[in-house]
């Protein structure tokens, strides 16, 4: 009997001793960064995160640029994954709108995904044409009460973070607003340069050389804090809207099923690296601020703009996109 109890003790120190090792050979192999959109914020992040990965994890992290549908195609690509942690998904606030626009999704964002952390966010900014008589966002609000229906706002297309931008501002100051659609938020900046629309929701940086140029008119920086590329700019707040906080946020997700030690591991390397001076001196090059957080801080997080935008794409009658 005493030398069973010996050999049962000998293998649980065995055990013990090999549960650290085991865990420590994440990653075996590559690991696989699929990038939801092939260009802008996610682009800079992807190359970013594999060069700043790749050593403290001992293995190459290549990005796999999967753009289409919204950030859809990247989605459910990672959804159908192995659950090993070598598979990974780079995408924006997209997963936590798409829900509430396409009826059938080949993912579940809450089912099939586990958020390993935010990465970074990006502040949003209201700009109108020149020819528009507002200089601020109150003049802005008169203006649309006084000529219900006259003005307009362009999108980067039905659902996209653009249109419920101005949806939000829409609901929010009560105006009326016709909402112009077009195939991605470069090209309804474009249509504003021609005249074409009066107000666009757009991200900081794709606006910066416009609002400096005189090309287009900045009303409200919608972020809690002014941005030093517009210092000029003030923030929604500033300008008597303190709940229109438009901010453009991207994630990191793995597979449902990942263990939790390897999205702990991922969450503290990711974390390390976005806020290593030298990433954060990149970052704010391009208006890009580090997010990070734990994964849970993620999952409340994405709950929340999912249960917002919900709303907005409700109030504004927004249709799902067949």
């Amino acid at each position: 009997m005493k030398s069973k109890f010996r050999f049962f003790l000998y293998v649980v120190a065995v055990l013990a001793c090999a549960s650290p090792a085991l865990a420590q050979k994440y990653p075996d192999k590559q690991i696989r960064l699929v990038v939801a959109f092939p260009t802008g914020a996610p682009y800079i992040l992807a190359l970013l995160l594999s060069e700043k990965l790749r050593d403290p994890l001992g293995q190459s992290v290549v990005p796999d640029f999967r753009g289409g549908a919204g950030g859809n195609l990247a989605a459910e690509l990672v959804a159908k994954a192995p659950a090993d942690g070598h598979t990974l998904l780079l995408t924006s606030g997209s997963i936590a709108i798409s829900p509430s626009i396409f009826p059938k999704l080949g993912y579940d964002t809450f089912r099939d995904f586990a958020p390993v952390t935010l990465v970074a966010t990006v502040p949003n900014v209201l700009v109108v044409h020149p020819s528009v008589p507002a200089r601020s966002l109150s003049e802005l609000v008169k203006l649309a009460k006084a000529h219900p229906g006259k003005l307009n706002f362009g999108s980067g297309g039905v659902g996209s973070g653009s249109q419920l931008g101005s949806e939000f501002f829409k609901a929010l100051s009560g105006i009326q607003m016709v909402h112009v659609p077009y195939k991605g938020a470069a090209l309804a900046l474009s249509a504003m340069l021609g005249g074409e629309i009066d107000m666009v929701t757009s991200t900081v940086p794709a606006t910066i050389p416009l609002v400096n140029s005189g090309k287009i008119r900045a009303l409200a920086v919608m972020a809690p804090k002014r941005v030093a590329s517009l210092p000029k700019v003030p923030t929604t707040a500033e300008a008597g809207m303190p709940e229109l906080v438009v901010i453009t946020w991207y994630g990191l997700f793995v597979p449902a099923g990942v263990k939790p030690d390897i999205i702990v591991r991922l969450n503290s390397e990711v974390a390390k690296a976005m806020n290593a001076p030298d990433a954060r001196a990149k970052l704010t090059q391009v208006e890009l601020e580090v997010a990070t957080g734990t994964p849970a801080d993620a999952a409340k997080f994405v709950r929340a703009e999912f249960e917002r935008w919900a709303r907005v794409i409700k109030e504004a009658g927004i249709k799902p996109v067949q």
